[in-house]
């Protein structure tokens, strides 16, 4: 089954949307309401998280770091992570390379 351009829920108050891929670049658009959040996971892509809509607090490898519309971060591969939203938000994110788990 192929997930691409679908919305789907994926963590209670959490829905994604995966956007056709490049050869080695992707991105999604993840919906949060407020006070939802992601599980704590690490995978072996590097990813991009831009901020649209709202102010998040992600936990990178046991950092703290607050993101808020308008601004992006980082998250290095294999780095254990996981995302708040502290208000309703949306992030955009980018992976590298390609994340087959989301595409399959």
């Amino acid at each position: 089954m192929n997930n691409v351009g679908i919305w789907e829920l994926v963590e209670p108050g959490v829905r994604r949307k995966v956007f056709e891929p490049g050869q080695s670049l992707m991105m999604m658009e993840v919906h949060f309401e407020a006070g939802s959040k992601s599980s704590e996971h690490a995978h072996p892509h590097e990813q991009m998280s831009y901020c649209m809509k709202g102010r998040f607090q992600f936990v990178i490898d046991g950092e703290v770091h607050e993101l808020h519309a308008g601004k992006a971060l980082a998250i290095p591969a294999g780095a254990l992570h996981s995302a708040k939203a502290l208000a309703p938000g949306i992030l955009l994110d980018s992976f590298t390379p390609l994340r087959e788990d989301l595409l399959s």
